[in-house]
């Protein structure tokens, strides 16, 4: 990822999108978001340690 892209954004552009993210989804709704969010970067993180996995069984073979 590129540093210079995180340091462009600045508090005042975190407050903004986080307000825009509440008015489009509501107060409800993010929790659902932010849970489905987490279930599938634990789902690419499953999947990435078994492809990890079988090359380094293919290599040693």
């Amino acid at each position: 990822m590129n540093s210079t892209f995180l340091v462009a954004i600045g508090p005042w552009q975190i407050i903004l999108i986080v307000l825009a993210l509440l008015l489009m989804f509501g107060g409800k709704k993010i929790p659902e978001l932010m849970k489905g969010l987490g279930q599938g970067l634990k789902e690419f993180k499953k999947a990435k340690k078994e492809v990890d996995k079988e090359i380094e069984d293919k290599d040693e073979k």
